[in-house]
């Protein structure tokens, strides 16, 4: 049943954590802001909507969610793959964008909070972490590429990589000079304090935690200089985009105006945001939990984040998630419990109301420059050299998701990631690897003879199968026994070691009792040796022992040591 773990610290919380908190919060607040007006620009909805997608979901999770530290809210994937998801929904004139993002942030929480209800949080387990990598790092390029109009103050289209780059080569003559001399200063200088503002900090006797903490809120030194600057010189005049009027409030509860076929053309995209949202999320909220020994709760995460999204529509927003970025700044700025997202909530709604009118001069491409330098830390390539060294198949599965995500688009990407990663898993469990065994001399162990000097014997062949026997892998076995059985002319007696085994299904089933019936008819008998219990119970109740040619063993040595006895006798 779901819970509300914040209620667990009201028992514990002191002044000490108050404060930790609260400076937490002063921190992630400073860098939210212009994060949040950022990636509502990303999902193509007015900067406004960043803010409210900030304030009531990031309660709900604070109240909902099991991690300490991960701060949620608008994140660059999920705002791009709505920006994706409403083009071509909203084209079709099926419903308005911002119904359609609305829509899209009901249905993303509602599909979340079915899968916690139903206790679905293992979905994140099927799901390749180098193809998860994949789509990210596909991803992280399409929204740098998006952003760069912004720089340059001209218009591209397209979805894709390869339109949005032919796009954007037709559209350099036009590029608005002032415009572009704004967004490379401000890229240059976000790119420029990520690297060396710590450094500098330190210099001056900041303690190294202190300045990583600091050198996070770069964009905010930014957003107040470039706002200074464009206000001060009238270059909104001058033809540079501006925010502009930033209504305030924290967004207004109810539900939009939506249709039957529109929900049935948002529900795939909604799908593909709660579970690449969902993936993130965990992700973060595990390696963060790890460093607390906090044990982050699956199906609660999922009851949480579907929460926050069904808050966020309700309030006119579009879908959210675990942001990395934030929640490794929540972090390390000391956060000790969900409380320091509810002050952020409340930060983020004081200046809803009463600051929206200083951000009136807001450059966009300062916005454009705050996301791509954002997206920087998703391009991690390493990922693909590792996959090629470690495993030929994770490569062609990392090469197909970034290839069709650049060429066909975020969802496409999505879907050939989710595809990718059950390939994987049946490719992986189809081709099991199956050891001859033998014993060790002076000893009851048993190992792989291609790479031990173990005892055999002619009349007794021991396999050991080291994956449970499921209809992926169930021909593969079958053909490998009677290769091993072809090329060892002299076997009465078959072995299998099941130690491995966690699990037979119908196909495996079918599979055994043919195997036995075929190698009793050559004067062959199967046994089996250290069956688990659980598999045990699956074939008594299919009757199977009642018609094993030889026999179940407690141990491989009892088994091997037993009809050797039988052999010399």
């Amino acid at each position: 049943m779901p819970t509300v773990p914040l209620l667990l610290q009201l028992k514990i919380y002191n002044r000490r954590k108050l404060s930790s908190d609260l400076i937490a919060a002063a921190v992630v607040s400073m860098m939210l802001i212009p994060q949040s007006l950022a990636y509502a620009m990303l999902a193509g909805l007015p900067p406004e909507y960043g803010l409210y997608a900030s304030i009531v979901p990031i309660v709900i999770y604070a109240l909902l969610g099991s991690s300490s530290t991960l701060a949620v809210g608008p994140v660059a994937i999920a705002s791009m793959m709505t920006a994706s998801a409403l083009s071509s929904v909203t084209q079709s004139g099926l419903i308005g964008y911002v119904d359609g993002a609305i829509t899209l942030a009901l249905l993303s929480g509602s599909f979340l909070l079915l899968m916690g209800f139903l206790r679905f949080g293992f979905i994140a387990n099927f799901l390749s972490h180098s193809v998860v990598s994949g789509f990210i790092i596909a991803s992280g390029l399409l929204i740098a590429l998006s952003q760069i109009k912004h720089l340059l103050g001209v218009q591209i289209n397209g979805h894709t990589f390869f339109d949005m780059c032919y796009s954007l080569l037709t559209m350099l003559s036009q590029s608005h000079t002032i415009t572009v001399f704004i967004g490379v200063a401000a890229l240059v200088f976000l790119l420029l304090a990520r690297k060396y503002a710590a450094k500098c900090m330190v210099f001056y006797g900041i303690s190294l935690s202190t300045a990583n903490t600091l050198s996070r809120i770069a964009p905010v030194v930014g957003v107040v200089a470039t706002t200074l600057i464009v206000a001060l010189t009238a270059l909104d005049q001058k033809g540079v985009a501006i925010v502009g009027d930033i209504p305030s409030g924290i967004g207004q509860f109810g539900l939009p105006s939506f249709n039957l076929e529109a929900i049935k053309a948002l529900m795939l995209p909604a799908v593909f945001i709660s579970i690449i949202g969902y993936v993130e999320s965990i992700s973060v909220g595990r390696t963060l939990g790890a460093k607390r020994q906090e044990k982050i709760v699956e199906n609660q995460e999922l009851i949480a984040l579907g929460g926050a999204n069904i808050a966020s529509g309700l309030m006119g927003a579009f879908p959210v998630t675990g942001g990395f970025s934030r929640s490794v700044v929540n972090f390390d700025a000391g956060a000790k419990t969900q409380f320091a997202g509810i002050y952020t909530a409340i930060a983020i709604a004081i200046v809803s109301f009463f600051l929206t009118p200083l951000l009136y001069f807001l450059p966009i491409a300062m916005l454009a420059a705050t996301i791509i330098v954002a997206v920087l830390s998703l391009l991690d390539f390493s990922v693909i050299r590792q996959a090629w060294n470690f495993s030929r198949s994770d490569f062609y599965a990392v090469a197909m998701t970034i290839a069709l995500t650049l060429m066909l688009g975020v969802e496409a990407g999505v879907a050939s990631g989710i595809v990718a990663s059950i390939i994987l898993h049946l490719y992986h469990t189809s081709r099991p690897h199956v050891a001859e065994i033998g014993l060790l001399p002076n000893s009851e162990h048993f190992r792989n003879i291609d790479h031990y000097k173990a005892e055999t014997i002619p009349e007794i062949t021991s396999l050991r199968i080291d994956e449970s026997l499921i209809f992926s892998n169930v021909n593969y076995l079958d053909e490998h026994i009677h290769s091993v059985i072809k090329n060892h002319k002299k076997t009465q007696h078959i072995i299998l070691h099941c130690g491995a085994i966690n699990t037979i299904d119908l196909s495996a089933l079918e599979m055994l009792e043919a195997l036995n019936t075929q190698l009793l008819q050559s004067n062959i008998k199967l046994h089996l040796s250290e069956l688990k219990k659980p598999v045990k119970d699956i074939l008594d109740k299919a009757n199977f022992f009642d018609h094993l040619g030889g026999s179940l063993f407690l141990s491989q040595y009892e088994a091997y040591d037993t009809l050797s006895k039988t052999l010399k006798n």
